[in-house]
């Protein structure tokens, strides 16, 4: 299990899902193209925070399997906190591998804080109950 502080996030994106649409022309219907349901289309989930000066454990899981092809998925819960600190709402997120891995520019000119961006590809997600 990774430390509480290693998995703290400032700003957590890909939170959406989609149905797709397939579009079906019948022959002699003119008026109109049936629409039908297709299969649940999600984007990748996006997690920003300041660079960690220490060694994370969570960011070595990452680099691993991009450098390294050691794609070890698991599951990954996201929880949104109040300014307490409280649980307010959860999501579960199933089959989750790292995908991309960014760390914004350094700039001398700039006081600017360092982000560290981690991209991770998964199959479907859950709202959960609090």
């Amino acid at each position: 299990m990774l430390p509480a502080i290693d998995s703290q996030f400032a700003e957590v994106s890909g939170l959406s899902a989609e149905l797709a649409v397939e579009e079906l022309e019948e022959g002699g219907e003119n008026r109109f193209v049936h629409k039908l349901p297709g299969r649940a289309r999600h984007p990748n989930l996006v997690l920003k925070r300041g660079l960690f000066p220490i060694a994370s454990t969570l960011s070595d899981w990452a680099w691993r399997a991009i450098n390294n092809l050691d794609i070890q998925p698991c599951n990954v819960l996201v929880t949104l906190l109040n300014e307490l600190h409280t649980p307010v709402k959860s999501w579960n997120f199933s089959n989750v591998y790292p995908v991309k891995l960014l760390v914004s520019e350094f700039n001398a000119n700039n006081n600017s804080l360092v982000i560290e961006t981690m991209e991770l590809a998964y199959d479907h997600f859950r709202e959960l109950t609090i």
